[in-house]
C-alpha cells in the first residue's frame, strides 16, 4: 500500500501537472509551426528558387522497377524540419529570455545610514532648549 500511496502523491504533485500541460502545449505549438513552416513560409521560398516544392525535393539512389518504390533521400522534407526546429528554437529563447527578465530581483537600495530616531532627536532639543 505505501507503493501506491507514494506513486498516487507523485503524480498528484504541481510540477508533473505542470509538465504535462507543457508537454501538450508544446505538441500543439509543434503542429503550428509545421503549419506556418510547410503552409506560410515555405511556397514564397520555394517561389523565390524557381517554383521549387521543398517537400519534393529527394535525390533518388535508386529507381522503382516495378511494385518496388524508388529509393530516395528526401532533403527538401528535412530542410523543413530543420526550419521548423530553428523556429521552435527561437520561440522557446524569447519566451525564457522574458521570463529570466521577470524573475530577476532588483538588488535591495542600500540601507540608510541609521541615524538618531525621532525621540532621540526631540530629547536632544529638549536638553539644548534646558540649556539656555
Amino acid at each position: 500500500m505505501g507503493f501506491l500511496k507514494d506513486f498516487k502523491s507523485f503524480l498528484l504533485k504541481g510540477d508533473i501537472i505542470n509538465l504535462a500541460t507543457a508537454v501538450i502545449v508544446g505538441g500543439a505549438f509543434g503542429k503550428i509551426v509545421a503549419s506556418f513552416t510547410n503552409d506560410v513560409l515555405m511556397p514564397p521560398i520555394g517561389i523565390l528558387l524557381g517554383n521549387v516544392n521543398f517537400t519534393e525535393l529527394k535525390y533518388t539512389l535508386k529507381e522503382a522497377v516495378g511494385e518496388t518504390a524508388a529509393v530516395t533521400i528526401n532533403y527538401g522534407s528535412f530542410i523543413q524540419t530543420v526550419i521548423d526546429f530553428v523556429i521552435i528554437g527561437f520561440c522557446i529563447f524569447i519566451v525564457l529570455k522574458a521570463y529570466e527578465r521577470s524573475q530577476k530581483k532588483e538588488a535591495p537600495a542600500p540601507a540608510a545610514p541609521k541615524g538618531p530616531t525621532q525621540e532621540e532627536l526631540l530629547t536632544e532639543i529638549r536638553d539644548l532648549l534646558k540649556k539656555k
